[in-house]
C-alpha cells in the first residue's frame, strides 16, 4: 500500500511538471478593456469617468476594465497628489486607480505584461479629433511589432473602438452614431424647455482638426427636437463662442441653459463655461442681456451616453472576431 501511494504521488508530480513545461511554451491570452479619455483634475468631475467604467464593467462581467488618461498634464497632477497628504485627507474617496493613472501606452503595456493579449481600447472622446487620432497612432505602432516566432507576438488582438460621434468610414455610418448621441440627450432638452431656456452646449473642439462635426451635430439635434432651441459651440474651433452669441442674438434668445458637451464638468466647464472671468461663456452671454443657467454635469454622468461606449465596444469586438 505504501509503495502504491508513493507511486501515485510521484506520478502526480510528473504530470504536473509536464503540464507546467507545456504551459511555459505558451503565453496567456486574457482579455481586457481600456477606457481612454482626456481625464480631469477635478475630484468632483471624476464621477463621470467612474460611472462609464462601472457601466462598461457591468456590460462585460469578468473582463478587466482599466482607465487611461491621454493628457500628460492631467496625469502629472494626479501623480503629484499621491504624496500630497492634505489633498488625500480631504479626498479620501479618490480611487487608487485615479491617483496612479497612466497613459494608454503604459496601461496597455502593463496589461500585456500581466498576460492580457486581447485588448480593446475604447476612447471616451466625443469625436474623431486630435486626441483620438493620436490614440489610434499609438495602437497602430504597437500592432506593427512583429516577432520571429508568431507565438511570441505581444498581442493576439489589439483594437480601437470609435468615439461617441463616430468617424468617417463605410463600416459604421457616423450619421447613425450622431443620431444615437442626440437621442441620449433628450433629458437635457426636456430640462431646458421646462426652464423656458434655449439649450447651449459648449464642446471642447480642436485647433488642428475640423470641428465641423459640432455644427453638424447641432443640426441633428435641431431636427430631432424641433420644438427646442439648440445651439452648439466649441472652446477651440468652429462654431466659436462669438458664433454662438451671434446666433442667440439673431434668434432674440433671452435665457439659456448652458451645459458642457464634454465627458466631465472639469476645468473647461468650471472656468471657460461657468467662470466669472470676463471672457467666460456665462459672462459673455450676461453682458449681452441673456440670462444664464449653468448645469455642471458631464456627459459621462448620463447612463444613456455611457451606453454609447458599451455599444461601440460590442461593435469593435464583433468586427474583429473577438468574444468578450
Amino acid at each position: 500500500m505504501k509503495k502504491m501511494c508513493t507511486g501515485i504521488f510521484v506520478g502526480t508530480l510528473l504530470m504536473l511538471f509536464s503540464m507546467s513545461c507545456f504551459a511555459m511554451g505558451r503565453q496567456e491570452n486574457k482579455k481586457a478593456i481600456v477606457l481612454a479619455g482626456f481625464g480631469t483634475s477635478y475630484p468632483s468631475a471624476l464621477v463621470a469617468i467612474t460611472d462609464i467604467q462601472k457601466q462598461v464593467q457591468k456590460a462585460f462581467p469578468g473582463i478587466k476594465v482599466k482607465l487611461a488618461f491621454t493628457s500628460n498634464i492631467i496625469r502629472n497632477i494626479w501623480h503629484r497628489r499621491q504624496s500630497d497628504k492634505n489633498f488625500l485627507k480631504e479626498h479620501k474617496d479618490i480611487p487608487e486607480e485615479i491617483l496612479y493613472v497612466k497613459g494608454p501606452l503604459a496601461t496597455i503595456a502593463d496589461l500585456q505584461d500581466e498576460g492580457y493579449r486581447t485588448i480593446v481600447v475604447q476612447p471616451t472622446h466625443i469625436y474623431n479629433g486630435e486626441e483620438y487620432t493620436d490614440l489610434c497612432s499609438y495602437v497602430r505602432g504597437l500592432n506593427e511589432i512583429k516577432t520571429i516566432k508568431a507565438k511570441y507576438m505581444p498581442f493576439v488582438k489589439l483594437v480601437v473602438g470609435r468615439p461617441a460621434l463616430g468617424k468617417h468610414g463605410i463600416v459604421h455610418n457616423y450619421h447613425e452614431d450622431m443620431t444615437v448621441a442626440a437621442k441620449a440627450l433628450h433629458a437635457d432638452v426636456a430640462l431646458a424647455r421646462k426652464s423656458g431656456a434655449a439649450l447651449v452646449y459648449m464642446g471642447h473642439g480642436n485647433e488642428f482638426y475640423s470641428t465641423g462635426i459640432y455644427a453638424e451635430f447641432q443640426q441633428v439635434m435641431r431636427k430631432m427636437y424641433p420644438q427646442a432651441e439648440i445651439f452648439v459651440g466649441t472652446v477651440e474651433g468652429f462654431p466659436s463662442l462669438n458664433d454662438v452669441l451671434l446666433s442667440l442674438e439673431s434668434a432674440k434668445i433671452k435665457k439659456v441653459m448652458l451645459k458642457p458637451l464634454m465627458i466631465v464638468a472639469g476645468d473647461h466647464a468650471n472656468n471657460d463655461m461657468a467662470g466669472n472671468e470676463d471672457d467666460s461663456w456665462k459672462s459673455t452671454f450676461k453682458r449681452a442681456g441673456i440670462r444664464v443657467q449653468c448645469v455642471m454635469h458631464g456627459l459621462g454622468e448620463n447612463p444613456e451616453w455611457a451606453d454609447i461606449y458599451v455599444q461601440h465596444i460590442k461593435d469593435v469586438v464583433r468586427d474583429n472576431g473577438i468574444t468578450l
